[in-house]
């Protein structure tokens, strides 16, 4: 982490982060789309797709619009979930689980993304940049309507599917 003097600092630094976050998870949805062997979740995975391209442009016009330079800095947080959630799939035999672990895995990177993006809002916010502030919001909203989805499919489909709930590994 670089050296942090300012409100304005933390909210580029944040801003950065979120960036390469969500350059990470354009590049590892494609994955969990074909790991997915819910039709509704692939589907749910590829709409993320299509949205996460959009939060990307939109982390985009904010860096041009605050005069503000890509760090190139990684994202080890996003890195690790991603990580983590690849051992998981990998771990899993049974389809029905494994959609299971896709789910958990996708609904600790949306969490992770909706307190990064709820921070970043609130430093624009404090910093003046209505703006920015309204378009952070716009993409935690739709950060927090993608978990819903995801539990919702955990809660009704993936588990209708046949989980055998009390195998025991």
């Amino acid at each position: 982490m670089h050296h942090l003097n300012s409100l304005q600092d933390l909210l580029v630094h944040e801003l950065n982060d979120l960036y390469s976050a969500e350059q990470q998870l354009a590049a590892a949805l494609p994955k969990m789309v074909n790991a997915a062997t819910s039709s509704e979740l692939q589907n749910a995975f590829g709409e993320h797709l299509q949205q996460t391209h959009q939060h990307v442009n939109r982390l985009e016009n904010i860096f041009a619009d605050l005069g503000i330079h890509k760090t190139g800095d990684e994202c080890v947080a996003m890195k690790g979930l991603i990580k983590e959630g690849n051992e998981a799939i990998r771990a899993v035999a049974d389809t029905a689980v494994r959609d299971a672990a896709l789910i958990a895995a996708a609904q600790r990177v949306e969490h992770y993304e909706m307190a990064g993006y709820g921070c970043a809002r609130t430093f624009a916010n404090k910093l003046g940049y209505g703006e920015v502030a309204d378009l952070l919001q716009q993409t935690l909203n739709e950060e927090g309507d993608i978990d819903k989805k995801l539990t919702r499919l955990a809660e009704g489909s993936i588990f209708k599917t046949g989980i055998n709930e009390k195998a025991m590994a």
